[in-house]
């Protein structure tokens, strides 16, 4: 009995002993001193000894280093301090984004200004005159093309102006290889409106449609999700902390301060929850800024295949030239077709036997093939392979960026190394409650941070409607369709392009189903009807005919 009550006199001793040390401890705030002015405050705001902390409210009562004053100049840097970490992380982000957006728009329009000034090059050397009388049709392609990629369907429909340049270039060649006739405005309506079924340029344009669609689409919309990942990550980290979370923050970094262990460090897992109740609704941001990262990525793989922007845009001359050589060599055979369905033309009145007549048109009668000696060296002096092989890398590690973000504040020098001997919110102790999951609805049970889940934060709710709106835009751009309007005035929601053949017309035969001009009101088939073929000999012996003369006046200029 008596040995008992000495061991309890004895530890009463003990507990006293230890409590006083501490509390002397406490009472010189001389190290506290040290770490407030380090703040960039004014060293006298701290006691030289601890004082009765009852008038603070966030950090534990008792003696204390701390004034009110104090606590709140400490609150105001908590809420610095705990913007530090997620600016610079999504800084960080914002820039990497931002920088490969510039290289990707800076690469396509260089590679669209190289394209263009290699076919003004070919087709100066290739078709001379012809050409450059004729040049700014070429100029108004590659202006339209730039016009889409820059303000996109709203303002260009790519389907349209692919198919106004064919019907604009058929005429101009028609008029050249049959410069011996007259056309009315009324007749070159009816070759125009035809020209995907006459096929005089082969099958350049159908492929070139598809792949011009499909390339443009894919390379406009994925830069303009690189843009948009920069605008999202600015406005959601400009989201200002609430003042629930500043207190936790504060009791979290700085109540330390206050009980004169300016060296403790919070636990681990306190320093989660904190983080997880502060970003509770950036968290919410990671399901679909994932199902956009994901659309990216799949866009991606198609620039790198089948929707290359490069292959694209680099041959085009070639494929255009083709075209050309396609409709000189198939001239009479057009040009019978369109005789027999919009009528025979006049003979020109101002045609004469001259070389001066010859030399009027503009047509010398050679079309010279091109020889590809130098191709145009690819834009910025790099490939798209390696562009793409690089933002796939940022994407990837871009994955939950917002869901880890806690994690990756609360870990290094700002935390404990372990959850025993740490900061728990109230003393040096292990740290006891649950960690919660990540998200806004989670947060109910947050034990450091008062969250309420009733009010999701408007600025970011914003955001996750317009990233799902984006991916619904990259998903389509997989699948070669345009489906943005970029909320301008396009009432009619037409899609612009479709990289997908998907109906009997992407084969296109001979049949018009087309309503035809007034005058002449016709229509083309494959096979002659009966009416046809009673006029086809007159319409081939005139033909002969005018072939002829343009053949005895190619001889008297040759022989003069």
């Amino acid at each position: 009995m008596k040995s008992t009550v000495a061991l309890s006199v004895l530890y009463i001793l003990a507990v006293i002993f230890v409590s006083a040390k501490a509390e002397l401890k406490t009472k010189n705030c001389n190290d506290v001193k040290e770490a407030y002015s380090s703040k960039g405050f004014n060293v006298n705001d701290v006691p030289n000894k601890g004082v009765h902390g009852a008038h603070l409210k966030v950090c534990p009562q008792g003696f204390s280093c701390c004034t009110l004053e104090m606590e709140e100049k400490l609150s105001q840097q908590s809420r610095s301090d705990l913007k530090e970490p997620v600016s610079r992380l999504s800084s960080n982000m914002q820039s990497t984004f931002t920088q490969r957006h510039r290289h990707f728009d800076q690469f396509f329009r260089e590679l669209l200004d190289n394209a263009e000034g290699s076919l003004h090059s070919m087709f100066v050397r290739t078709y001379g005159q012809m050409y450059m009388k004729n040049a700014e049709l070429f100029k108004s392609f590659f202006q339209d093309l730039r016009r889409y990629y820059q303000q996109g369907s709203a303002v260009v429909n790519l389907d349209s102006m692919l198919g106004e340049f064919w019907e604009d270039l058929l005429e101009r060649m028609f008029r050249l290889v049959n410069v011996q006739y007259e056309f009315s405005d009324a007749y070159m309506e009816c070759v125009s409106r035809h020209t995907e079924q006459l096929r005089p340029f082969g099958d350049v344009p159908r492929k070139l449609r598809l792949q011009l669609t499909r390339a443009f689409i894919a390379a406009r919309t994925f830069t303009r999700g690189l843009a948009l990942m920069g605008e999202v990550v600015n406005k959601v980290s400009s989201v200002s902390a609430s003042p629930s979370c500043v207190r936790a923050a504060m009791k979290m970094m700085y109540c330390p301060y206050c009980s004169g262990q300016v060296a403790l460090k919070p636990c681990p897992n306190y320093c989660l929850n904190v983080m997880r109740g502060c970003l509770a609704n950036q968290a919410d941001l990671d399901f679909e800024w994932n199902n956009f990262l994901d659309a990216m990525l799949s866009l991606a793989d198609r620039l790198e295949g089948p929707f290359n922007f490069e292959s694209v845009m680099d041959p085009i001359d070639v494929k255009i030239s083709d075209a050309i050589m396609n409709m000189q060599e198939n001239s009479m055979q057009v040009s019978q077709k369109v005789f027999q369905g919009c009528g025979q033309p006049k003979l020109s009145k101002s045609f004469s036997r001259t070389s001066r007549s010859i030399k009027e048109t503009g047509f010398t009668g050679r079309f010279r093939p091109y020889s590809p000696d130098a191709r145009p060296t690819t834009a910025a002096g790099t490939s798209l392979d390696r562009l793409v092989m690089d933002v796939k890398k940022k994407l990837k590690h871009a994955k939950k960026f917002w869901s880890t973000l806690p994690d990756t504040v609360c870990e290094g020098e700002r935390v404990a190394i372990g959850d025993e001997e740490c900061w728990n919110g109230t003393a040096k102790s292990r740290y006891e409650s649950v960690v919660m999951n990540s998200g806004l609805a989670n947060q109910v049970a947050n034990p450091d941070v008062e969250v309420d889940i009733t009010k999701p934060d408007v600025v970011i709710r914003r955001q996750i409607v317009v990233l799902k709106e984006m991916t619904t835009w990259l998903k389509a751009a997989y699948n070669g369709n345009d489906i943005s309007s970029d909320n301008e005035e396009d009432g009619s929601g037409e899609e612009s392009g479709s990289g997908v053949c998907e109906s009997p017309p992407c084969e296109g035969d001979m049949y018009f189903s087309t309503t035809a001009p007034a005058k002449p009101n016709v229509r083309f088939v494959h096979q002659e009807t009966e009416g046809t073929k009673a006029a086809a000999p007159a319409a081939r012996a005139n033909l002969l005919l005018a072939l002829l003369g343009l053949l005895l006046v190619l001889l008297e200029t040759h022989w003069r």
